[in-house]
């Protein structure tokens, strides 16, 4: 695993220089002339734990919840306070977690956020099916959130057994979603789960757009070493079936694919934290992502709490790119949504992409993997299980490792890849 990884890094980079992430950081950070930048919030606290959820959790105290949230404000006013104009944002994200564990703190977050950046694409939240009621909805709603996705998993209680979580009370549910209304309804589910198949999949897809939804989002089920699991991986031939089954069911309903993992009912529905040029992420665990640099913040509550406490960023490792690095790691998220503008490569980089990546773009067209008109860049059903089967592999050869050590450590000295 760790072979393919470091390959792909050395040819694609063209040099054996590894990503390497210090601890180091810079207490200001320049965002002012960052081109399409978002804002991620973390807020990290769950009534319970799941097993097979990677992100940076803990167990909600009030108390500790709420000291938590005076420390995201500071930290948003720490950095924002540096910059004398508003910034123009794309977007604003709140994940957790269960953020509306907090909702009656999340319009102070809003304000806050909307002393130093003005939004232009919308405010969306994740949220746990516990917390979709009309009570919840309709203070998200006057808070200014124009989004919300909704981690369902499955509506089938086999699969919420496997996933360790309890049924969810779709009436409740169903009926929130009906009295308050958002420009965008995502329902997300685990796809690749033992025993599944393609009726299952079909059957929660028909439940989530005939009851509120108008945008889905259908992840692998990805086993980190980390969350000590017991669920056993679909194998890849079992997997590449199902999710290309799932991409052709979805087109023959008309639903329009806006990335590898999410299909539309509406033309103006999204719902997507990555796919930015540039974004700054507050709260522990989030990242902040620029011209030049990229960076993690510590993942201990109680050091996050500590660091902001004492007017310092709470960044645990940075990693400053050479520029075929930021050029990768650029491509490997806007690819994302299934679609590479050639343009808008060389509007972020000052080169042109077939300059830079004409050789393995001819490769990925050979291979069937890609098609390209106008100078974008588009995946087939070929390349679109293939950029989910190397992703695996990245997650667990970078990610898995990264999250694991930042789990245990509030500040490491170094990891490198």
């Amino acid at each position: 695993m760790s072979f393919i990884t470091t390959a792909t890094r050395i040819w694609l980079t063209r040099t054996l220089k590894p990503f390497t992430f210090n601890n180091e950081y810079d207490n200001t950070l320049l965002y002012n002339d960052a081109s399409s930048l978002g804002l991620y919030i973390h807020i990290p606290f769950c009534r319970s734990l799941c097993s097979f959820c990677p992100y940076c959790k803990v167990i909600y105290e009030k108390d500790i919840c709420n000291e938590y949230i005076d420390a995201l404000i500071q930290e948003i006013r720490l950095l924002g306070s540096k910059n004398k104009l508003k910034k123009e944002v794309t977007s604003c994200y709140f994940g957790g977690g269960s953020p509306a564990l907090a909702v009656d703190r999340l319009e102070e977050i809003m304000s806050a956020v909307q002393d130093y950046f003005i939004i232009t694409e919308g405010i969306g939240i994740e949220l746990h099916p516990q917390d979709v009621n009309t009570e919840v909805l309709t203070k998200l709603k006057n808070a200014g959130f124009t989004k919300v996705s909704i981690g369902i998993q499955s509506f089938q209680k086999r699969f919420l057994n496997l996933l360790g979580r309890t049924e969810t009370t779709c009436d409740e549910l169903f009926k929130a979603l009906a009295d308050v209304k958002f420009e965008t309804v995502s329902m997300d589910f685990i796809f690749a789960l033992p025993g599944q198949r393609l009726a299952d999949i079909k059957a929660d897809i028909d439940i989530a757009f005939a009851n509120g939804a108008n945008h889905i989002a259908i992840y692998p089920f990805i086993d980190f070493s980390f969350t000590n699991s017991a669920i056993m991986p679909m194998s890849k031939k079992e997997k590449r079936a199902l999710l290309d089954e799932i991409t052709l069911y979805c087109r023959q309903k008309g639903y329009a694919r806006n990335s590898i993992w999410t299909f539309a009912k509406e033309h103006n529905a999204n719902y997507s934290s990555m796919t930015r040029d540039n974004f700054l992420g507050f709260g522990c665990s989030a990242t902040t992502l620029l011209k030049d640099q990229f960076k993690i913040n510590t993942f201990s509550v109680d050091e996050y709490i500590k660091r902001i406490g004492s007017n310092t960023l709470a960044t645990s490792l940075t990693i400053r790119f050479i520029k075929r690095q930021r050029m990768i790691y650029y491509l490997f998220w806007m690819v994302y949504s299934t679609k590479i503008h050639s343009k808008d490569f060389q509007e972020f980089f000052g080169v042109p992409l077939k300059g830079q990546y004409g050789l393995e773009l001819w490769l990925a067209k050979l291979l069937g993997f890609i098609t390209e008109e106008n100078g974008i860049y588009e995946m087939t059903l070929k390349g679109a299980f293939f950029y989910h089967y190397y992703e695996n592999f990245y997650t667990l050869a970078y990610i898995d490792k990264m999250w694991g050590i930042l789990g245990n450590e509030a500040f490491p000295e170094k990891i490198s890849f």
